[in-house]
Order: C-alpha cells, then structure tokens, then sequence
C-alpha cells in the first residue's frame, strides 16, 4: 500500500512532504509510545489517538513513515511541522481506532 492510498480511504492529509510514493509495508496500532518504539515494524503506519510531537519523534526512531491520528484529534501545528521536517506522512480522521485500523488491513491485504 502506499502514502497515497490513505487519501483514497478518506483520511485528511496534514503534511506536504513528498511521501506520496512511499510503500506502507506494515501497520501498528498502539498509543504507548514505548510499546510502539518497541514493536512497530519499520515502513509501517502507525494508528494512534497521540497528537503530539513526540508522537514524531517515536516514529522516526521505529522507521514509520506515516501516522492516522483517530478519534477526531486536534493535531498541532508543531506536529505537523515535525512530521514535515522529518519526511512523515500525516493523516487524521473521526473514525476510532478499530475502525481505521480494519479498513487499513483490508486495503494492504487486498
């Protein structure tokens, strides 16, 4: 799956990086972000309700190359900035964490 085809699932992209070609190998769902840093295979996307810088920072050291923020999270400007600054794609959604990460795995898995 690639960064592209989160637009097509209806997800609002934050970020304006060059991320749209990148291949999405795996997905995370996760909000403890030890639990991520731990577990998260690289070139995966992580699912998440953490809005937050740190948020970034915790994706660059695991090797993800895109985050969905659930639930209707208010994503601030400092993250986007991050994500920008560090070659992530951003994305946000009303849909809960369940939901997103189902409609996720059925389009990587076909």
């Amino acid at each position: 799956m690639k960064v592209s085809d989160l637009e097509a699932l209806g997800y609002t992209r934050e970020t304006k990086n060059e991320m749209e070609d990148y291949e999405i190998k795996a997905g995370y769902t996760g909000d403890l972000l030890s639990d991520v840093m731990a577990n998260a295979p690289s070139d995966s996307i992580l699912i998440t309700i953490q809005a937050h810088k740190n948020t970034i920072a915790v994706a660059t050291l695991a090797g993800i190359r895109a985050i969905l923020v659930c639930n209707k999270r208010a994503i601030p400007s400092d993250m986007i900035e991050a994500a920008n600054d560090n070659d992530v794609a951003l994305f946000k959604t009303a849909e809960t964490q369940f939901e997103a990460s189902a409609k996720v795995a059925q389009k990587m898995n076909g």
